[in-house]
């Protein structure tokens, strides 16, 4: 993985960064975790809502055991350990989207705790990101501000199910930051608990921030980033953010602890409200939801739904394959091309080149065209074929490139493509030579200057061959031939 913004800590190397992550997961239930609202998004504002989700006085919240059933499945993912005992609290804050003026949460007792997310570092090694705590929670609505000063309130997502995943202060850098968080989502698409749409928020991010000189062991003031939806955001908001805090403790100035925005049209981050500490919340037992008792067979029952993680793909894919650790790591990056993979090299029994044209060709294409492979026609068959017949010379590279195109429009297949369009290439000296003797006989002028010393024009005379067959000619063999009759 490259990291798309150079660090500030390269032209500061006295100093170094401390960085703990918050996610907000939304999970993908069909209902709300608290009641049977539908748990859907993009709805018309304030219609998937009731008196639970919306705090009238009097309701009862009930409990979604999917919730339970999905945040156990992150726990094992993630090597976690699971609290068999656990419940809910209520964290008291008042705003607008929050009609109860209090939140359902975990407090003490987390139903997750004491993970980790391996990471790979900048210079290759391996880390593990530490994870306090993973836990169960409602979210809020939503503010919706308009022109004029006005706000209006959708409590559409008001009761939405979360699992918030935080980490120790264990990131030191951007690249670290934002391997960490791809990784979680990654991890998070594989077990299929949420679509992690980071646009729609199903994946938002607060990143807290301090910064200390090289050496020193006391924590510098936090700064928290909120609610980043994008990955190149958090790069570059990380990045201002660091470079902002040093600014000021080269001025001697006081880093206030505070929670801030990313202004994406002014590159910089702004001051949103000053940072609460967990006393503010008044935290409170829950007495309307009864404790959680996990035993080992809901346990043993989850653990039996988790499939093979990116992590220990990756791992594979470059054991049994012979990848690289890049190569394995951008293929795993999505379940259906990590799929799609696996069976056309499987087909072709060429995983290298099966993988080189995954990853030069068709993630390119997709990119071009905004598509997803499901979107597209190519087959695992189709991709294998086209491999088979490159490495057996049916065809050579050029030809290759057409057929991959016509293969993803078309759904049809390498062979049946070659077969239809003969486009087997030329490979006889027989066949062959003519071409070039003619092709030197019709280019006089160019030759002489060739053999005058202009090493430069011999690639014309390979278009020129190339040309004359239709593209079809062993691009090899025309060499050999033409520096054998160009003396």
């Amino acid at each position: 993985m490259s990291s798309e913004v150079k660090s500030v800590l390269d032209h500061h190397p006295s100093y170094e960064a401390v960085i703990g992550i918050e996610v907000h997961i939304q999970l993908k239930t069909k209902s709300k975790i608290f009641c049977s609202c539908p748990n859907h998004f993009g709805q018309e504002p304030n219609t998937n809502i009731c008196p639970v989700c919306t705090g009238h006085p009097g309701t009862l919240p009930v409990l979604n055991k999917t919730v339970v059933d999905y945040a156990i499945m992150a726990a094992l993912a993630t090597n976690s350990t699971v609290a068999r005992t656990c419940g809910f609290a209520r964290k008291h804050y008042m705003y607008p989207d929050l009609p109860k003026n209090y939140q359902i949460t975990q407090a003490d007792v987390p139903i997750c705790s004491d993970g980790y997310i391996p990471i790979q570092c900048a210079d290759g090694s391996e880390k593990k990101v530490r994870l306090i705590r993973i836990h169960m929670e409602e979210d809020a609505g939503k503010n919706i501000h308009g022109m004029a000063g006005k706000s209006w309130v959708d409590l559409n997502r008001a009761g939405t199910p979360l699992l918030e995943v935080v980490t120790h202060p264990d990131i030191s850098s951007t690249y670290e930051a934002r391997a960490y968080l791809m990784n979680l989502h990654t991890l998070i698409k594989y077990l299929g608990i949420s679509d992690v749409n980071m646009e729609e928020g199903s994946f938002r991010a607060d990143i807290n921030i301090s910064m200390r000189k090289k050496g020193e062991t006391k924590f510098g003031t936090r700064v928290e980033l909120k609610n980043i939806n994008s990955f190149k955001f958090i790069a570059q908001a990380t990045e201002h953010e660091m470079s902002r805090q040093i600014e000021m403790l080269e001025n001697g100035e006081r880093i206030k602890q505070e929670t801030r925005l990313w202004d994406t049209k002014h590159q910089k981050t702004v001051f949103m409200r000053s940072k609460e500490e967990s006393q503010d919340y008044r935290y409170l037992t829950e007495p309307d939801l009864p404790a959680i008792q996990i035993d080992d067979a809901w346990l043993e029952r989850i653990r039996h739904m988790i499939p093979e993680l990116p992590y220990n793909k990756s791992r594979r894919f470059q054991d049994e394959y012979t990848l690289s650790a890049n190569d394995a790591e951008i293929l795993v990056s999505e379940i259906a091309i990590a799929r799609f993979f696996e069976q056309a090299a499987r087909i072709s029994n060429k995983p290298k080149q099966t993988s080189n044209w995954i990853l030069r060709d068709l993630l390119a294409y997709l990119k071009e065209h905004k598509l997803e492979l499901e979107q597209t026609k190519l087959t695992a068959q189709a991709l294998a074929e086209l491999v088979v017949a490159l490495d057996k010379g049916v065809i050579n590279s050029k030809v290759g490139q057409e057929i991959f195109i016509e293969m993803i429009q078309t759904g049809k297949g390498a062979d049946c493509i070659i077969k239809e369009k003969n486009l087997e290439q030329i490979d006889s000296v027989g066949a062959l030579e003519p071409i070039i003797i003619k092709i030197i006989q019709d280019n006089a002028d160019n030759v002489a200057k060739y053999k005058a010393g202009n090493d430069r024009l011999f690639p014309f005379f390979v278009g020129q061959a190339m040309k004359a067959t239709g593209g079809k000619g062993n691009p090899v063999l025309i060499q050999e031939l033409l520096k054998k009759h160009l003396g």
